[in-house]
């Protein structure tokens, strides 16, 4: 439940911590993002909604929170969390999601979602899976453990970090001061969860009719 009330009001929670500790701030921006992206045991951690928040606050003047240092640390954050969960994947293998010690720690159906949209979207699914959520922690983890060229899997990765640190960041600083959406903030960010999970939710269901009519 805090977690749920951590993403539903994260402007709020995002600026007692900035208050807290002030330039501080950007290390642990760097960690949540970092960690969704590179530990498959964490997908449930908020991206987009910190993007949306973190610009957001930074377009109403904070002096600590300024995009352009928003834009690098996330980026970075993400690029070398994909490249680490590749590199997990290259070396471990898919198996370990199913059948190792992180089965516990991790929804299988989740897996799954993440494995049937690598498979029908290819190495397109490195750009498209940043931007949703729970299947952009595994699909890194899945193109390493599939042996997709690293070479590939890095300039897909590095685009898909600077164009989803660009829309979230952007889209908060822009928009983050209409009146209307400061009002109704905490509904924003549930409208950016469930708009994001539509790709994966098509996806299955297409799956699972091709399935039926064999």
């Amino acid at each position: 439940m805090a977690l749920i009330d951590f993403i539903i009001h994260i402007d709020a929670h995002l600026l007692a911590l900035v208050n807290q500790y002030g330039w501080g701030i950007y290390p642990l921006l760097f960690l949540i993002i970092f960690v969704e992206t590179g530990v498959v045991i964490f997908p449930f951690l908020p991206g987009d909604s910190l993007l949306f928040a973190a610009g957001a606050l930074a377009a109403v003047g904070s002096s600590v929170l300024h995009l352009p240092t928003l834009f690098l640390t996330c980026v970075v954050a993400a690029i070398l969390g994909d490249l680490l969960n590749y590199w997990l994947g290259r070396t471990f293998g898919l198996k370990v999601l199913y059948d190792g010690k992180l089965s516990r720690f991790i929804r299988q159906e989740e897996v799954e979602k993440a494995e049937h949209f690598f498979n029908e979207k290819g190495k397109h699914t490195i750009f498209i899976g940043r931007f949703l959520p729970f299947v952009r922690t595994f699909i890194p983890f899945i193109a390493g453990a599939s042996q997709m060229s690293w070479r590939l899997f890095s300039f897909y990765n590095i685009v898909s970090a600077i164009c989803w640190s660009a829309i979230g960041l952007f889209a908060g600083y822009f928009l983050g001061s209409i009146p209307f959406i400061n009002e109704h903030f905490s509904i924003i960010m549930i409208g950016i969860i469930l708009v994001s999970l539509v790709p994966i939710l098509v996806t299955v269901f297409k799956n699972r009719k091709v399935k039926t009519s064999k």
